[in-house]
């Protein structure tokens, strides 16, 4: 099913899908899901709240980017700078991950979606990667979208994790190519994928947060204030049809 069909007649998701030219689609698109707790604390709700309603936008934005036809969709869902968050939001967190993972496998698998968890996952609770595991395991050989989502994520981190991997290969193999871009990009978390075209960011933040320095180079940046647990698929579309707009130059005239 394509996206149109879930847009009704006379719709904004309709008449901004009409705007949109699917041969100049994204063809990576990550997105740092922000501003949970400010959604919660603004209906004077615990910051948990957020977290949960925010997991009705992944589902939506997941589909949404599926129908599409985007090649990846990355997420950056837990950072390692998140572990200073007290340790009973940490936990919420962590099970609301498990939850989102049992819950949508089936509905991932049916669309064709691949799931990967990026970042140093060996560092979670084994319960943790035991259902990434499994969704990683059960769409393994699906060919449609790429659903990367980032866990115990940081671009520094990612960068360092790169740089031994690369030197334990030189030491092991005898590498003796020289070290070049392409080298690297092939011993990063995110190694055969494209980079992102567009990065969004929710809730009006200006910053990137660690989140995929290397890989951001050249990607078009767009910041909306709307707080993730209200981020739906006409806030993508919007996102995208600016991308759309722009003239990717990559440093030339």
């Amino acid at each position: 099913m394509e996206l149109e069909d879930f847009a009704k007649p006379g719709s904004q998701e309709a008449d901004l899908l009409k705007r949109i030219d699917k041969k100049r689609l994204p063809k990576h698109i990550a997105v740092i899901m922000d501003g949970n707790g400010r959604w919660a604390g603004l209906r004077k709700l615990p910051r948990v709240a957020g977290h949960r309603a925010g997991i009705e936008s992944v589902r939506d934005i997941v589909e949404s980017s599926a129908r599409l036809g985007l090649e990846a969709l990355t997420l950056y869902a837990f950072s390692v700078e998140n572990w200073k968050r007290p340790r009973s939001e940490v936990r919420t967190l962590m099970n609301l991950l498990k939850e989102y993972v049992r819950l949508e496998l089936s509905n991932v698998h049916k669309n064709n979606i691949r799931f990967q968890a990026i970042g140093r996952i060996q560092e979670l609770e084994e319960s943790v990667r035991t259902e990434l595991q499994r969704a990683m395991n059960t769409t393994k050989d699906n060919t449609g979208m790429l659903l990367n989502v980032a866990l115990n994520y940081s671009g520094r981190a990612e960068i360092v994790d790169t740089f031994n991997r690369m030197f334990r290969e030189v030491k092991q193999n005898g590498h003796k190519a020289p070290v070049s871009e392409e080298l690297i990009s092939q011993f990063l978390y995110t190694s055969g994928i494209p980079d992102p075209d567009l990065l969004i960011r929710t809730s009006g933040e200006m910053r990137i947060s660690n989140f995929l320095l290397w890989q951001i180079a050249y990607s078009e940046i767009y910041i909306t204030p709307t707080f993730w647990p209200d981020f739906r698929r006409k806030h993508l579309l919007e996102a995208i049809l600016e991308y759309q707009r722009r003239d990717r130059r990559y440093g030339g005239i």
